[in-house]
């Protein structure tokens, strides 16, 4: 059964450069669940690891000793073990608890190990791969190993596109052989006191995410900016994105019917699909934690179709 939802947050003055365009988002609304980002809770103790010692492509998993509950962001990207995976979906891991989470692998050529546990990456996953991700998860989110085929393709169409070669095929590689161009780009477009999330447009492709907490915000915004970033490099000084286009989206999000399950942690796993647009997002006690919205008409692909399964187990 699809419901409506209501959507605390505001649109603040768009930041724009080289036709890029950046448009903070403003809570409307004081937040009540408190949580750790991943950034915080890694040097505190917060571990994911393999689930096994021969490991499991499409599940990870994460022991939180801590007092505090932890969000793993989706797409944010970890490295380490026996390959590089990116998040499925946003987790709110419990107080002292164990879980194992649904990921994809964004390193086709390595199953080794190169350490025991992983670490966080400077970056979110690029938008247009997150898309393609949530395109396919959108019937079933928790499901292991559907998006597989359509992350691997994105991941090498992305490094072709870019001119990176990668030895494993790793996604983190073209983030790092475009890090100065990323660099100069970075600082047009500054947080801002109290922002709690951020569109990106890209001429008709747009992207928004959003979390309950600044204080969270703050450490999830350099990741999520390299993300952009890395779009927007394939489209500089284009003409920028007319103000009713992102109203428009915004409209669009707003109005998308969502359904709900169970997520993998804590909490309700939300699925947005509307006209032109799909997202994801978590909820908890009636509090949206976090959301991720993107322009979407399907292309070729049908939702949730059984990608190419993955080669390891």
């Amino acid at each position: 059964m699809s419901e409506t939802l209501t959507y605390p947050f505001q649109l603040g003055n768009p930041a724009q450069s080289r036709g890029v365009i950046v448009v903070p988002l403003f809570p409307a609304r004081d937040p009540a669940c408190a949580y750790l980002t991943l950034d915080e809770a890694l040097p505190q103790g917060f571990t994911i690891s393999e689930t096994s010692l021969s490991g499991s492509v499409p599940e990870l998993a994460v022991r939180n000793p801590l007092d505090s509950k932890v969000l793993l962001y989706d797409g944010e990207e970890l490295v380490g073990a026996k390959q590089n995976r990116i998040l499925n979906l946003t987790v709110l891991v419990g107080v002292k608890t164990t879980v194992e989470i649904p990921v994809s692998c964004v390193e086709e050529g390595r199953w080794s190990a190169r350490s025991a546990v992983f670490d966080a990456a400077g970056h979110i996953s690029h938008s247009h791969l997150r898309r393609r991700k949530a395109e396919m998860l959108a019937a079933r989110p928790l499901a292991r190993g559907v998006a597989q085929g359509e992350v691997w393709d994105e991941v090498r169409s992305k490094a072709a596109r870019m001119g990176v070669e990668s030895r494993t095929h790793a996604n983190s590689d073209t983030f790092e052989a475009h890090g100065s161009r990323l660099l100069a780009l970075e600082q047009a477009f500054p947080i801002e006191p109290g922002q709690c999330g951020a569109l990106l447009a890209l001429g008709d492709s747009l992207c928004l995410d959003w979390v309950s907490r600044p204080d969270a915000f703050v450490r999830l915004w350099p990741k999520l900016r390299r993300g952009y970033l890395l779009d927007a490099l394939e489209a500089l000084d284009n003409p920028p994105t007319p103000q009713t286009t992102i109203d428009a989206f915004v409209a669009r999000v707003i109005a998308a019917p969502a359904t709900r399950q169970p997520s993998a942690a804590l909490g309700d796993d939300l699925r947005l699909r509307g006209a032109g647009v799909i997202g994801s997002g978590l909820e908890l006690g009636g509090e949206l934690l976090q959301l991720s919205a993107f322009t979407s008409n399907g292309g070729d692909r049908a939702f949730g179709r059984i990608a190419r399964p993955s080669r390891r187990r």
